[in-house]
């Protein structure tokens, strides 16, 4: 990816090949998550949040092919290996075998899934906001396996075992870094 390759490149290449709002705020959310974990593991925030930006830059167009078609448009536009592994690892074991193998690999896997169930906890708040849900009702939540069902609960576990990190922190940094964009993501609610 290198310096030539930026956030606003990430964005048109993602916008080129998404357009349903829903999708576009879900990459919006794992980018800032992303950029929030990067500051605690000691990243690089601009990669990390671009890793998230892109994570599903195919899934619109070619959803049967999630992971495998996005690699080659990665390909196509010259993005560096290293920002294709990271990308085609967040569905390890789904649709992809590519594991995760570093920090930012590890976190994407793991907040992928789990933004999801945050997202869908703020929206059944009557704030309709993540700037007041707590840890607490998110992991209530989780419980729940009605509730987001599409979530993949056991992924999430997985990804805090590869973390090494509780269920309550991960809990914790994702609502903190998706706190931040809060108004991008349509989550900043009637707060």
């Amino acid at each position: 990816m290198g310096k030539e390759f930026t956030r606003d490149a990430a964005w048109k290449l993602l916008t080129k090949y998404t357009e349903t709002p829903a999708l576009l705020k879900h990459a919006l959310t794992v980018e800032a998550v992303m950029r929030h974990f990067a500051g605690l593991y000691g990243g690089d925030e601009e990669e990390w949040g671009i890793v998230g930006l892109l994570h599903d830059l195919d899934y619109e167009k070619y959803p049967d092919e999630h992971c495998k078609k996005e690699a080659e448009i990665m390909r196509e536009n010259n993005i560096d290996e290293k920002y294709i592994h990271a990308v085609c690892s967040h569905g390890y074991g789904i649709c992809s075998d590519v594991k995760p193998e570093n920090d930012m690999e590890k976190v994407l896997y793991t907040v992928d899934e789990l933004t999801g169930l945050v997202t869908a906890a703020c929206l059944v708040r009557p704030s309709k906001s993540v700037l007041d849900i707590t840890v607490k009702s998110v992991k209530k939540k989780f419980k729940q396996p009605g509730f987001a069902a599409g979530v993949s609960r056991e992924v999430i576990e997985n990804g805090c075992g590869l973390l090494n990190t509780g269920l309550d922190a991960v809990i914790k940094e994702t609502i903190l870094g998706m706190r931040q964009s809060a108004e991008a993501i349509g989550l900043k609610g009637n707060m």
